[in-house]
């Protein structure tokens, strides 16, 4: 007998549609976990029970002809993600009583999907840092082994998703935000292209580097979540890539990118840094497996190197001055404190001359890179690390030692592609290790089905950390045999 949280997020949606399980039944069982076990990974920073439960009774009563691949599953909604009427912090104290008026898109999008959010999950302050410890909630950990971070700042959703409180979250990603946390905690994150997934009704663009996007253990269960995110809406600044046919959950059931040349490379970008060997050989062990399925396999330079990161850093540091409500700058943390002291010191022609700089270096990229599909690289330079590893170091020094644990990742946030980390390796210990596969600007259809046909020549990644069982059951009878294919 299964129970809810055992079965994938396309899983329960099924169970849900042939009347095995209700909504309702499928988020008390989660909320009961989310009680037992929320605080421990450190995932939530605001429960919303009594609203999950409403809104769970009305995705019961929606007729069946109108529900989606995902209707009635419970979610999660970032901390950095506007949510009306309810708390949302911005992981951080300065907004420790914020309830905004106003969805952001995802969040309607989630809603008329009928998905069911639990609440909010545990963030970076402000997204400005690769882990989730700050004021406003516990740290988020590691279910496979809490002495180590969940990463950021999508933590709270990849320690909510890898301990079975959700099955899938919805994240962000400006420099790696929702792959760090997937490549730590053992789950696929995917930042889609530039343009693909809405950030509105508020801001910018933020320089097209951040996107909304899905985290999930499964390849099929994310590619679900991203084609409820992926909406057109009028007035984004950044054209939305053309949906496939199928979508995106179609191109990953089917698993068939066709024969596809894959560039390989495992020099860091970001930073001049030794790369750890369990790393390599999760590259090593993808590029294999990608061969054996019959792609292939090149050795590429690194599209761009560490001359990119003064220029990164300065558009970064510009980043970090989102607006803070009067008289609250001395309740924010020193790391967060220290990247907008140097963001007011950028000036506009400074932050102009950096924009152009990285662009410059994207389209030497693309040039050192043509020919080639997709290109594989570590998620990665170091395969875990623990709580409080950062913080408890001088923030400049903090926030360099970021860049050397991370120096992939936000270069695929500068030109834009879709990249998707995959829980391929592990340590001798046990714990996980992500590669980073990234395709091409605008098709993460063909990224997605090369992400599933990797998940299936791997035997598949839906596995799960101790912790999992650390929860009491909620003896719900779903008696169908529930079909698993590889994606």
């Amino acid at each position: 007998m299964a129970e809810p949280h055992d079965l994938t997020a396309l899983e329960q949606a099924a169970a849900i549609r042939r009347g095995e399980l209700s909504s309702l039944e499928a988020v008390d069982h989660h909320l009961r976990r989310v009680d037992a076990l929320g605080d421990t990974v450190g995932a939530f920073v605001t429960v919303t029970a009594e609203r999950a439960r409403a809104a769970a009774r009305a995705a019961d009563a929606r007729p069946v002809a109108d529900r989606g691949p995902l209707h009635g599953v419970p979610t999660a909604i970032k901390d950095l993600t506007l949510t009306a009427g309810v708390r949302t912090t911005f992981g951080s104290a300065a907004f420790a009583d914020f309830v905004p008026p106003v969805d952001a898109d995802v969040v309607r999008f989630l809603t008329d999907a009928g998905l069911v959010s639990l609440g909010k999950t545990t963030t970076s302050e402000l997204g400005c840092s690769l882990y989730s410890e700050g004021l406003v909630a516990p740290p988020a950990r590691n279910p496979w082994n809490l002495a180590y971070t969940a990463g950021g700042s999508s933590g709270g959703a990849a320690a909510a998703v890898a301990a079975g409180l959700v099955p899938v979250a919805q994240g962000s990603d400006g420099g790696g935000s929702l792959r760090i946390p997937a490549a730590l905690c053992g789950l696929v994150g995917h930042k889609p292209s530039r343009g693909l997934v809405s950030g509105g009704p508020l801001g910018f663009g933020a320089f097209g580097l951040p996107t909304n996007g899905p985290i999930g253990r499964t390849v099929a269960d994310v590619a679900a979540l991203l084609d409820v995110l992926a909406r057109p809406v009028p007035g984004e600044p950044y054209l939305p890539p053309a949906a496939p046919t199928g979508g995106h959950l179609g191109a990953a059931r089917a698993a068939d990118p066709g024969r596809l040349r894959i560039g390989r490379f495992t020099t860091g970008m970001l930073a001049d840094e030794p790369v750890h060997s369990d790393c390599v050989a999760a590259v090593d062990r993808a590029a294999a497996l990608l061969a054996d399925a019959g792609h292939e396999v090149v050795e590429v330079p690194a599209p761009l190197g560490p001359e990119a990161w003064p220029m990164f850093e300065t558009v970064w540091y510009a980043l970090a001055l989102a607006p803070v409500p009067a008289g609250r700058e001395g309740d924010l943390l020193p790391l967060t404190r220290y990247l907008r002291e140097r963001g007011e010191a950028v000036g506009a022609a400074r932050l102009m001359a950096a924009l152009g700089g990285l662009q410059a270096q994207v389209r030497r990229g693309i040039r050192r890179t043509a020919g080639c599909d997709l290109l594989l690289c570590p998620t990665l330079a170091t395969p875990q690390a623990p709580v409080g590893a950062f913080a408890a170091l001088d923030p400049a020094e903090d926030f360099d030692r970021q860049r050397r644990f991370s120096p992939y990742c936000a270069v695929f946030n500068v030109t834009g592609d879709p990249s998707v980390s995959l829980p391929v390796g592990r340590t001798a210990e046990g714990l996980p290790v992500g590669v980073l596969l990234t395709g091409r600007y605008g098709d993460d259809a063909t990224l997605i089905a090369t992400a599933a046909q990797l998940e299936h020549w791997c035997g598949g990644w839906d596995q799960h950390p101790a912790i999992w069982r650390a929860a009491d059951s909620a003896n719900v009878n779903i008696t169908s045999e529930v079909g698993r294919g590889p994606s």
